[in-house]
C-alpha cells in the first residue's frame, strides 16, 4: 500500500513539474495560473533584494509571464509575525487594486525573516534557496509555484497562504482535483506522527457522515490546536487510527476566500498599528471552528517574544473570526518536508533518498562538475563550477561557488557563494558562506563560518559571557585566544542589550573574494589547536548581522551571473 502511495506521489509530482515547466517564460492565460504572486519581506532592504531577483528571473524567462509579482515589506516599527505580514500585504493589495481584488486568485508566500538557522539563505532570502533540479535551476519560489500549479483553475477568488521553507508533495485520485470553493478558511492537512503534531498545528475533525479511505477527503474541522501536547491531542479527540497506527492531521497551507479576506482587513483597521507578532496559523486558525474558545488567547507558552498587547489583540482576532468555517482537505498520500535549518538542508539534499526519488533531485544541477551523477551520490552541487580534480565528500552541499584545482570539501559541510583557491581543504561539519559588503565606502568581502550544529539564535545579556557560546564545540573565549585576539577587543553589533554568534564581530573583512575565504579557513583550522594562526593587527572584524546590513547585493548577484554564463557556455541551454 505504501509502495503504491509513493509511486503515485512520484508520478503526481512529476506531472506538476512538467506543467509548470511548460508555463515558464510564457504569457499565461486566465485561470491557467495565479493572477497575483505575493511575497512578504521583513524590511525594505529585503524587499529590494527580492524585487531585483524576481526581475532577473522574468528576464531569463524562469517564471510565467503576463502576471503581477509583488513584494510587501513589513512596517519598520516592530516585528509583526507572519500573521501581521498577511494582514499588511492584504492592505497593500487592497490599496492597489480595490474592488478588482474580488476577482483575483492570489498566492501569498511568507519569506520574511533573516534565516538565522540557515544562514546561506540570509543575504538573498530563503524563497531564493536553490534546489538541485530544473533547467534553468529551480529555487524555492519555482517549486512552490509548481506544487500548487493546479490550484488556480479550481478555486474561487481568494488567497492561498504558504511559507517559503517547506516542501509539500501530494497526490489526489485520478480525475479529481483539489477544489477551493467554500467560504471561510480551507486548510490542507497531512497525516503525521503525534510527535510531529507537538511542533505543528493539529486539526480536530468533525465526525464524517460517510467515512472513506482515499488519497483526498473533504472534511469540516471543529477545532485547531497549536503545538499541542500528546495528552491534549487525545483529550480533544484529534488522534486518528489507521491499521492500528495512531496519527494526527497537521497543517501546512490554507486558502481564504475573498469575503473572509475582507473580514481580515476590517480586523487590521481595528488593531493597527501592530505592536506585536501575530501568527498566521496559531492566532488565526485557533479562532475557527465550532469547538474554538477564547482560552487560547491567554496561552503564550509558544510565543518567542511576549508582549503586553498580544492577549488583547488575540481576543480581537477571536471575536472577528469566531464562527468562520474551518474546512480541511485531508491529503492522505502526502509528504511535508521542512528545509529551514542547516541540518535539514543537508539531510534532504544529500541523504534523503525518499525526497530525491519523489522530487527527482540531482546530485549535480546546472553546474560544471565531474562528480558522480548517479542516484547513489550523497552530495549536492548547484549553480557552481568545479575543477575536475575537486573532491566533495558525502553529505555536503556546494552552491553558487567556484572551486579551483585540488580543492577538497569535507563531509556534511555547506559551501555557499565562495571562490575557493587551489589546493585548499575544508574540514568536516563546516558552514562557509561569502558575502560582498560595502564598509567604509569600499567594496569588501567577508566569509562567515560556523559549525553545522552551532546555534546562531542563542543570546545572552550584555556584557557578553564568552563561555556561553561555542564555535565548532570550542568556547568563543578559546576561539578568540586561538586567533591571537583579546576578548575585550571583540564587539557585538546591533541590539545593545543582547549578544549572540549572529552579531559577534569575529569575521575578517578582506579586499577580494578568494582572499576572504583563505583567511576565514585559516581561522577555522586554528580551532583544532594544532595550527598556529594570528589575525593581522590591522584587520577589521564584522558580524554576520552587520554584513547583511551592509551587503552589496549587485556584486553578489553579478558573481552568480558570471557563474551562470560560464555554465551556460560550457553546457549549452538544453544539456545542463
Amino acid at each position: 500500500m505504501a509502495e503504491r502511495g509513493n509511486l503515485n506521489l512520484q508520478k503526481s509530482t512529476k506531472e506538476k513539474l512538467e506543467k509548470f515547466n511548460n508555463l515558464r517564460g510564457k504569457e499565461v492565460q486566465s485561470d491557467e495560473f495565479w493572477d497575483l504572486v505575493v511575497i512578504t519581506a521583513v524590511d525594505e532592504d529585503q524587499m529590494s533584494a527580492y524585487e531585483i531577483q524576481i526581475t532577473e528571473k522574468l528576464e531569463r524567462k524562469e517564471l510565467p509571464l503576463g502576471i503581477n509579482y509583488h513584494v510587501f515589506a513589513d512596517p519598520p516599527e516592530c516585528k509583526i509575525g507572519n500573521g501581521g505580514s498577511t494582514l499588511h500585504s492584504l492592505q497593500g493589495l487592497n490599496n492597489k487594486y480595490g474592488k478588482s481584488l474580488s476577482g483575483f486568485k492570489i498566492i501569498l508566500i511568507h519569506a520574511g525573516g533573516f534565516s538565522q538557522r540557515l544562514p546561506n539563505a540570509s543575504a538573498l532570502g530563503k524563497i531564493f534557496t536553490a534546489l538541485p533540479l530544473g533547467n534553468p535551476l529551480y529555487q524555492m519560489l519555482e517549486l512552490k509555484l509548481a506544487m500548487y500549479v493546479d490550484f488556480p483553475a479550481h478555486m474561487k477568488p481568494g488567497m492561498l497562504v504558504t511559507c517559503a521553507d517547506d516542501i509539500e508533495l501530494y497526490s489526489v485520485p485520478d480525475q479529481e482535483n483539489i477544489v477551493f470553493d467554500k467560504s471561510g478558511f480551507t486548510a490542507l492537512a497531512h497525516p503525521s506522527t503525534l510527535s510531529i503534531g507537538t511542533t505543528h498545528g493539529v486539526f480536530v475533525l468533525e465526525p464524517a457522515e460517510k467515512p472513506r479511505i482515499s488519497d483526498m477527503e473533504y472534511r469540516s474541522c471543529s477545532q485547531f490546536l497549536h503545538k499541542p501536547s500528546i495528552e491534549k491531542m487525545h483529550k480533544c479527540n484529534a488522534v486518528c487510527k489507521r491499521e492500528g497506527e495512531e496519527f494526527v492531521y497537521t497543517d501546512s497551507t490554507y486558502y481564504v476566500d475573498y469575503g473572509t479576506a475582507q473580514t481580515l482587513l476590517t480586523l487590521l483597521s481595528e488593531i493597527s498599528p501592530l505592536t506585536c507578532e501575530i501568527d498566521a496559523y496559531g492566532d488565526f486558525l485557533q479562532a475557527l471552528g465550532q469547538g474554538a474558545t477564547v482560552d487560547y488567547t491567554e496561552n503564550t507558552a509558544n510565543v518567542r517574544k511576549k508582549d503586553s498587547s498580544l492577549v488583547e489583540i488575540r481576543r480581537k482576532i477571536f471575536h472577528h473570526l469566531n464562527g468562520t468555517d474551518l474546512n480541511v482537505i485531508l491529503l492522505n498520500n502526502s509528504k511535508f518536508y521542512h528545509v529551514g535549518t542547516t541540518e535539514e538542508y543537508l539531510f534532504h539534499f544529500t541523504a534523503d533518498t525518499c525526497l530525491k526519488v519523489e522530487l527527482g533531485l540531482l546530485s549535480a544541477a546546472f553546474s560544471i562538475s565531474h562528480m558522480d551523477p548517479s542516484e547513489n551520490a550523497r552530495t549536492c552541487v548547484m549553480h557552481s563550477t568545479l575543477h575536475p580534480s575537486v573532491t566533495v565528500s558525502q553529505g555536503s552541499v556546494v552552491e553558487y561557488s567556484r572551486l579551483d584545482a585540488k580543492v577538497k570539501v569535507g563531509a556534511r559541510s555547506i559551501i555557499s557563494g565562495c571562490w575557493i583557491g587551489t589546493d585548499l581543504s575544508v574540514p568536516n561539519d563546516t558552514f562557509m558562506h561569502s558575502l560582498c559588503v560595502n564598509l567604509d565606502e569600499k567594496t569588501s568581502f567577508v566569509t562567515v563560518f560556523f559549525g553545522i550544529k552551532d546555534d546562531l539564535k542563542k543570546n545572552v545579556d550584555r556584557p557578553a559571557d564568552f563561555s556561553a557560546f561555542s564555535l565548532f564545540k570550542v568556547s568563543l573565549e578559546d576561539c578568540v585566544r586561538l586567533w591571537g585576539l583579546c576578548p575585550e577587543k571583540i564587539r557585538f553589533s546591533g541590539d545593545r542589550s543582547m549578544c549572540s554568534l549572529w552579531n559577534a564581530c569575529i569575521f575578517p573583512v578582506c579586499s577580494d573574494l578568494k582572499g576572504s575565504f583563505v583567511m576565514s579557513l585559516e581561522m577555522v583550522k586554528a580551532l583544532d589547536g594544532d595550527t598556529k594562526f594570528s589575525l593581522p593587527k590591522t584587520i577589521t572584524l564584522t558580524s554576520l548581522q552587520e554584513s547583511l546590513q551592509n551587503k552589496n547585493l549587485e556584486e553578489m548577484l553579478r558573481f552568480r551571473r558570471d557563474l551562470y554564463e560560464d555554465i551556460f557556455r560550457e553546457k549549452g541551454s538544453h544539456s545542463v
